[in-house]
């Protein structure tokens, strides 16, 4: 698989307030997700997580993928503001794409399904046929 996984402890993650680093989640999810054209927020063991980052890669796209399970500064924090932000059991795998939450797997296999995640892509720059 050819996806870019990013390392977790080289990262300095500065806030916009005056708080600690990475205090708030929501503010560290929204940062992140902007930062590439298609972001993936996952966990190694998860198969749901495998599947989508082989979706992305069959299509030809390279996400960025934070494994929140390798982040022992905040992983499980922003696995919870995730849960949040979907309204979800589950936090993972969610999906940002042009720096907006797309959703998780179920809306990602339907927005693929229904022909709307190609024309996402490309208008994110994340594809370019």
């Amino acid at each position: 698989m050819q996806y870019q996984a990013e390392s977790w402890g080289s990262y300095n993650f500065p806030t916009r307030s005056s708080s600690p680093i990475g205090s708030d989640p929501i503010e560290r999810i929204e940062r992140l997700a902007s930062e590439n054209a298609v972001v993936i927020f996952s966990v190694s063991t998860c198969c749901m997580c495998h599947a989508i980052k082989r979706l992305f890669c069959g299509m030809g796209v390279n996400p960025t993928v934070y494994e929140l399970d390798e982040d022992p500064k905040g992983g499980k924090e922003i696995e919870k503001a995730l849960m949040m932000l979907l309204g979800s059991p589950s936090g993972v795998p969610v999906v940002f794409i042009g720096g907006k939450l797309v959703g998780a797997m179920d809306r990602v296999m339907a927005s693929h399904i229904n022909g709307s995640l190609v024309p996402l892509l490309k208008e994110a720059g994340a594809l370019w046929l």
